[in-house]
């Protein structure tokens, strides 16, 4: 299968801009400025908006893996009926409100869009079940990924299952060094190799617990687990720390707790459904005394 094939096409014209040819460079901005415009163009009309010639064109497609311009247009359409474009959302300095508002938009709904696509379903499903099961859970984060990991114990913690969320790297390591059968971990890291988290998983492991991965992309914490599942997205992160990966590991959190939720017997339901109306007079001050 070709780089086009395994990944987005538009990601991949976006990542070989800077290698490609002037020329071939100029095809590639017509086609990232506006692929739904080109899907409407011959070979000798995409040469003209180009402003090259039409082997040009035919050159440009080869460099990014196609046999020729037919090819190309055919997986161009599948690209265009996927998802958004996100490759020029990058944000650059002296970027407006308005350019920000839609670059950012743009790229965060496409970028959650992509993992949408590319999760594995039954890797979700096994979670859910292990998850189900669980006598205890610990999730395991550092940095953007312990936040995700606090957002979970927040959620977990209304199915009366007793969960624990260390911010700490030694203390994530204790208490995953303290794990049992029937203790499930999920292990948070963006890019599968945050080394804190892979260390704490493996003693959880090997003391007996099931690991759960939540990445975003190929590495070593994906061989610590039993299950993996990830969420790939388009990051940018020139500017700012990573942020989408974030969003889409918040959403498979959100997936798994409703996951668990619609398994939970009626009983449990009603036991959080009072516990939250009994939070909700806290909030608000406590419940209203009786006047004497």
């Amino acid at each position: 299968m070709s780089e086009a094939g395994r990944s987005s096409l538009l990601e991949v014209i976006a990542a070989h801009r800077a290698t490609l040819r002037p020329s071939d460079a100029k095809v590639a901005d017509v086609v990232l400025a506006n692929p739904l415009a080109v899907m409407d163009l011959n070979l000798a009309g995409l040469a003209a908006a180009a402003g090259v010639s039409e082997p040009t064109v035919i050159r440009f497609c080869t460099a990014i893996g196609f046999d020729g311009y037919r090819a190309f247009k055919l997986a161009l359409a599948g690209a265009v009926a996927l998802g958004l474009p996100v490759e020029n959302a990058s944000v650059r300095r002296g970027d407006t409100a308005e350019e920000l508002v839609d670059k950012l938009f743009r790229r965060t709904i496409s970028s959650l869009d992509r993992a949408r696509r590319s999760i594995d379903l039954a890797a979700v499903e096994a979670a859910i079940e292990l998850i189900t099961q669980a006598t205890d859970l610990l999730f395991l984060g550092l940095g953007a990924s312990g936040m995700v990991a606090q957002d979970a114990l927040q959620k977990f913690h209304l199915f009366a299952v007793p969960c624990l969320a260390p911010a700490d790297p030694h203390i994530q390591y204790m208490a995953a060094s303290l794990a049992r059968p029937g203790t499930v971990v999920v292990a948070i890291s963006e890019t599968a190799a945050t080394a804190e988290v892979i260390r704490a998983a493996t003693a959880a492991k090997a003391a007996g617990a099931k690991v759960i991965a939540l990445t975003g992309n190929d590495g070593p914490l994906g061989q610590v687990a039993e299950v993996e599942i990830r969420a790939t997205t388009f990051e940018d992160t020139d500017l700012f720390t990573p942020s989408v990966s974030r969003l889409a590991a918040l959403v498979v959190i959100d997936i798994l707790a409703s996951g668990v939720a619609v398994r939970r017997p009626p009983a449990v339901l009603e036991r959080v459904g009072a516990m939250r109306e009994r939070l909700s007079n806290v909030r608000a001050g406590g419940p209203a005394k009786r006047k004497h």
